[in-house]
């Protein structure tokens, strides 16, 4: 108890310090673009510190983890396929998206394809805005969940209250300061994560190194030491590409990932954050796979109701009370960021993209803002409400999201980068394809045999191509 008592201090403090951060910058006259881009006013480092962690939430810290501990060195090409998708977009994509904003004069991620598809615009702004709002609402309900989860892991708190407790949290200080507040609590949370995958698998190594376990269980696994998971032939080749696969839902196609790229000041700022972004993820997923490994020596299988309370587990069993607080901490900050993001840019669609441009609601700038808070007030509430009423629904909506939004997006954004003759048509095709087919592939279980994020990025490319070969359009 009085473990869980110095956590529950240390939480307490994080809590109120994110509260904080949002009321600083309240103080703040915002514009629009301020409110949701940041104005192009926040350091590069910050902005990639903030991409990292709304871009591994808690599947990564717990997720992985808890994947790693039951499956054993197969979850390592679920990693690689992360892992090159991040690299790949920072590298090759990063840039390009800071100066397409600047180009077409815009701060929304679906404004810049309507812009650039000037031809289809209204369409394509009412398509993406519908895909964003409708996979993200979900997404959001299940962060919220996630909260409740960890908290209850932990404390012992009612799920109930927990959810409550992480999505008003969340919810206020991403009301308040928008993109700012959402950025710079990233950026605390993303040190957070990045703390505990160092730390733990360090302090789990010493551990059974000083108490003189054997490593015998794992190497006499067939299946925890295999890279195929005990399988052989052809269902090896379909297991490592479908966890390959993640790779392509990392193409440019994740607009909460996206948008902070919009957000750079300048180049410069981009290589910087590219440094910080690319070691960063080479450690976090380094040490989530090491985690998993190392816990089948100190956590008996059977002894957890989940595998994903792996972490948690580990952080109670190797570290004084004061730092385990500080490392579970990090599994709550994991959640906290990525709901955040996700509310903001579920509010940006309904505001700006939806109620400012689609409907050419024109206001004063301290308007707009106001009715972006309401919104994302809104937008919050709804979500929290969604957790309570239609869990299995969130859950399965949520498995869908990351073919169904990344591989919509990923082909539109690559070929308006690189192809000149890539038209709204082919733009229209790809959101089209892409969504309908990751709806399809999930409802029918097709994604058990081949992954429904392969499958959407195929389509969606192929047809994005044909569709601009086959019809002409005006030059956009």
């Amino acid at each position: 108890m009085f473990y869980n008592k110095i956590i529950l201090i240390e939480l307490i403090l994080y809590l109120l310090g994110m509260l904080l951060i949002g009321i600083y910058f309240t103080k703040r006259k915002f514009t629009q673009e301020d409110y949701h881009l940041g104005g192009k006013k926040i350091v590069g480092w910050a902005l990639a510190l903030s991409e990292r962690a709304t871009g591994e939430s808690a599947w990564l810290i717990l997720g992985l983890t808890g994947f790693a501990y039951a499956k054993g060195l197969s979850a390592v090409w679920i990693a690689l396929g992360c892992v090159l998708g991040i690299l790949a977009s920072w590298i090759f994509l990063a840039k390009k998206f800071r100066q397409e904003a600047e180009k077409y004069n815009v701060f929304t991620y679906t404004e810049y394809l309507a812009r650039k598809h000037k031809e289809k615009e209204n369409f394509i702004r009412w398509y993406s805005s519908f895909i964003i709002i409708f996979f993200y609402i979900f997404y959001i309900s299940a962060q919220f969940g996630g909260g409740g989860k960890v908290l209850n892991t932990t404390f012992g708190l009612p799920e109930t209250y927990g959810t409550l407790l992480s999505a008003i949290v969340v919810i206020l200080y991403s009301m308040a300061g928008g993109f700012f507040a959402v950025v710079w609590t990233d950026a605390v949370q993303a040190i957070l994560m990045i703390l505990t995958f160092i730390a733990t698998p360090i302090f789990a190594l010493f551990y059974i190194l000083k108490n003189k376990i054997s490593f015998e269980p794992l190497f006499s696994s067939p299946d925890l030491f295999s890279l195929t998971g005990g399988v052989f032939g052809f269902s090896a080749g379909i297991l490592i590409f479908n966890n390959l696969s993640w790779f392509f839902g990392y193409l440019g196609g994740q607009p909460q990932l996206s948008t902070r790229w919009m957000a750079m000041k300048n180049d410069e700022d981009v290589k910087k954050g590219m440094f910080v972004a690319i070691l960063w993820t080479i450690f976090a997923y380094s040490g989530a796979i090491s985690i998993g490994i190392l816990g089948n020596l100190l956590v008996e299988k059977g002894t957890l109701k989940d595998p994903e309370f792996l972490l948690p587990a580990l952080v109670l069993k190797l570290f004084p009370a004061w730092f385990g607080g500080i490392l579970l901490v990090g599994a709550i900050a994991a959640m906290m960021s990525t709901a955040s993001a996700q509310l903001l840019l579920t509010t940006t669609a309904i505001s700006e993209d939806v109620y400012h441009k689609a409907l050419k609601k024109d206001l004063d700038e301290r308007k707009l803002v106001l009715i972006s808070r309401l919104t994302l007030l809104f937008v919050g509430v709804f979500g929290l409400i969604l957790t309570f009423t239609s869990k299995k629904l969130i859950y399965t909506i949520v498995s869908w999201a990351w073919a169904g939004i990344g591989c919509s997006f990923s082909p539109v954004i690559i070929l308006s980068f690189f192809w000149k003759k890539f038209n709204s048509y082919g733009a229209i095709a790809s959101l089209m394809t892409g969504s309908l087919t990751t709806i399809i592939w999930m409802a029918t279980g097709l994604d058990k045999y081949f992954s429904s994020i392969a499958a959407s990025f195929i389509f969606a490319f192929t047809f994005a191509i044909i569709f601009s070969l086959s019809f002409k359009s005006n030059k956009n």
